[in-house]
């Protein structure tokens, strides 16, 4: 009765992400066997696998692949880089109400307009703008403005998942630790990074994705530069060549599995 009940509770969510997730994917798949007829400008509904192979030979489409897998790094990097020592102050350092106020600090950000954020970043490093007024120098608008924007709005999401990992190491194991003559570096590599991995590897997931997935930043503070957001958006909609925005669509969703698969394979996945 139990189990009936619990599967009747279940049975709703799991239906609603059916249906969004897996059938909208098959869906994107489907839409990307198409094509688009040259002289009516109609979608063709046979299948073929013209798309892929224009996205594998055309050096544009590789150049954007690889432009955007390697912003993606680099915003994760940065993002992991500075979440480290901010989650482990938050989590071991201060004090409890300071700690309160750290996490409502660094939440407060995504109650902002996503749009507002872009352009307040796109006033701060335009020429003239409070990053050379400063003294820091103007960027301009290029991948360098993009990895500096996207590594702000994408923070939060990575400071959280590592603070709560580190919230998990208890402070007595590391006295223990620290009282039985273990170094610092021992410490680290033996206790703290196998709890703290799983945090790393939620944020780093997080971060990557949405980079990847992004055109709005793109648009906004990326000059000339194009990423596979912004070919999926053109497509779709100027272009009018649904079936290639679709299969364009497909190359961060296939990334993102080969990337899943690597980690898992580590096992990093299974504390997560």
């Amino acid at each position: 009765m139990v189990w009936l009940r619990l599967s009747l509770l279940l049975s709703a969510p799991l239906a609603w992400m059916v249906l969004v997730y897996v059938v909208a994917l098959a869906a994107l798949l489907i839409t990307s066997l198409w094509s688009v007829d040259s002289l009516s400008s109609e979608i063709d509904r046979t299948w073929t696998l013209d798309n892929f192979r224009t996205l594998i030979e055309n050096e544009v489409y590789r150049n954007v692949t690889v432009r955007t897998i390697g912003v993606a790094l680099a915003v994760t990097v940065i993002d992991v880089a500075i979440a480290l020592p901010i989650a482990f102050y938050m989590a071991k350092v201060a004090t409890p109400r300071a700690r309160r106020m750290l996490v409502v600090a660094v939440l407060t950000p995504l109650w902002a307009s996503y749009l507002v954020k872009v352009f307040s970043w796109r006033v701060v490093l335009s020429e003239g703008g409070l990053a050379e007024w400063t003294g820091l120098g103007s960027p301009g608008y290029g991948l360098t403005a993009v990895v500096i924007t996207q590594s702000y709005l994408w923070l939060p999401y990575v400071i959280l998942p590592i603070f709560a990992a580190l919230e998990r190491v208890p402070d007595s194991l590391l006295e223990a630790a620290g009282d039985l003559g273990a170094p610092g570096s021992m410490v680290l590599r033996s206790i703290v990074m196998p709890l703290l991995v799983p945090g790393i590897v939620a944020g780093a997931i997080f971060s990557f994705s949405l980079t990847m997935g992004d055109y709005i930043t793109v648009n906004i503070v990326g000059g000339a530069n194009q990423m596979l957001g912004n070919l999926v958006f053109v497509n779709a909609g100027a272009a009018n060549n649904l079936p290639l925005a679709a299969a364009i669509a497909m190359i961060p969703i296939v990334v993102m599995l080969v990337l899943l698969t690597a980690i898992r394979r580590t096992g990093a996945l299974e504390n997560i």
